[in-house]
């Protein structure tokens, strides 16, 4: 095991710093680093890391939500408003809409096959849009319009509308039913995230205030309060649905509202722990990646994965529509929301190991999601955003 941490670690700083000298997302380093070094290609990840990377993929995207809570000020969501909202959802449906009317005529799938794909591939991933998104806050990009905030905002919330849809579309699958307490589910677990998360991060202010302590003590008081919410979703999920990634992201806000100079230096420390949480979150996203699916994918599957991300990108228009943004700046949010990578990892392969006949498909648009438009979102970001974004 502590040989294979080893090598995930220096083989995704080789290739992450390779990439970067190339002008390309690093995370595409880290990406090809875990398919060679997956159990599809030549195994050389100890199983003990495989069989936990679920949960290191989890710690990963804690501590990126939680840096992107301490970033983010009230004022700032506030003054987004309206959109913000439309990007939590419109996108995603427009995405899985598109999928529904293009795969039955690429793949021959049924209208419900095609919903199931849609669900699976219409999630935008935080882990590439977040990093990058703060890194345009800590650098003025967008500020006038808060291009950074709404981003930030309506990704986060995406990927709780998406997995919700696609649990709801599973339980079809199989017991034959669906009820609107599913859905319901979306906005409950939004609110009561929020909720915890805001009344969690408005305890640990107050504590800090009173207590001092060091600030490496109390990032592993937030680390383990986070790794609590996620518990709590988990425990509660018969009773009532709370989404433990939203509350987490709520506790950094309220922490960032309550005790502004403090969150700045945990801001710092966590963007330091990103460093080793990064290479692991794709080097572990990598390794579920078989290429062998996306090699028997053929052209048609390559064309459904672009021409759905079409319709995703006409959703962030649509949710964009009546806003005092320019031209460029809905082209920049446009572009910004086409990565995916975290979720079609996390269930692109559940349809399979329920034993579905489009199980297969699923799992293969999945993989090729990830490995088209996680690069292309990473490297459009990366390349367009001093052209498109004012200062």
């Amino acid at each position: 095991m502590l040989t294979s941490i080893a090598v995930i670690l220096l083989l995704g700083l080789l290739l992450g710093s390779l990439f970067s000298k190339m002008k390309l997302p690093s995370l595409l380093g880290m990406i090809i680093v875990g398919i060679v070094l997956g159990p599809h290609a030549f195994n050389l990840i100890d199983e003990s890391i495989i069989g936990i990377s679920g949960d290191l993929r989890q710690i990963a995207l804690v501590i990126i939500l939680t840096r992107a809570g301490l970033s983010l000020k009230t004022a700032d969501l506030v003054k987004v408003g309206r959109p913000a909202i439309l990007m939590c959802f419109v996108p995603a449906c427009a995405e899985i809409i598109g999928t529904i009317i293009l795969a039955p005529i690429l793949l021959g799938a049924t209208v419900w096959e095609a919903a199931m794909i849609g669900s699976v591939i219409s999630a935008v991933s935080p882990a590439v849009i977040v990093p990058r998104m703060i890194t345009l806050m800590e650098k003025g990009y967008g500020k006038k319009h808060s291009i950074p905030q709404l981003i930030l905002a309506g990704a986060s919330v995406d990927d709780v509308f998406v997995i919700v849809v696609f649990t709801a579309l599973t339980s079809l699958a199989s017991t034959g039913n669906i009820s609107a307490v599913s859905f319901l589910q979306i906005p409950v677990s939004i609110l009561t995230g929020i909720i915890i998360g805001a009344m969690t991060g408005s305890i640990l202010a107050a504590f800090f205030k009173r207590f001092h302590m060091r600030d490496s003590v109390k990032i592993l008081i937030i680390l383990s309060f986070s790794f609590l919410l996620l518990e709590l979703q988990n425990r509660l999920e018969e009773i009532i649905p709370v989404s433990g990634l939203i509350a987490i992201m709520s506790l950094g806000i309220l922490i960032k509202h309550q005790y502004s100079a403090l969150a700045e230096r945990l801001s710092d420390k966590y963007n330091k722990l990103w460093v080793a949480a990064e290479i692991f979150l794709f080097v572990l996203v990598g390794a579920t990646v078989d290429l062998k699916y996306a090699a028997g994918a053929g052209i048609y599957a390559v064309l459904l994965v672009i021409a759905a991300l079409a319709f995703r990108m006409l959703g962030v228009a649509i949710s964009l529509i009546k806003t005092k943004l320019t031209r460029a700046e809905r082209c920049f949010c446009m572009i910004a929301y086409t990565p995916k990578a975290t979720v079609q990892a996390a269930i692109g392969a559940i349809p399979l190991s329920m034993g579905l006949p489009c199980g297969q498909i699923i799992l293969t648009v999945a993989v090729l999601s990830i490995l088209i438009t996680a690069p292309f979102g990473a490297i459009c970001i990366d390349n367009l955003y001093e052209k498109l974004l004012d200062t």
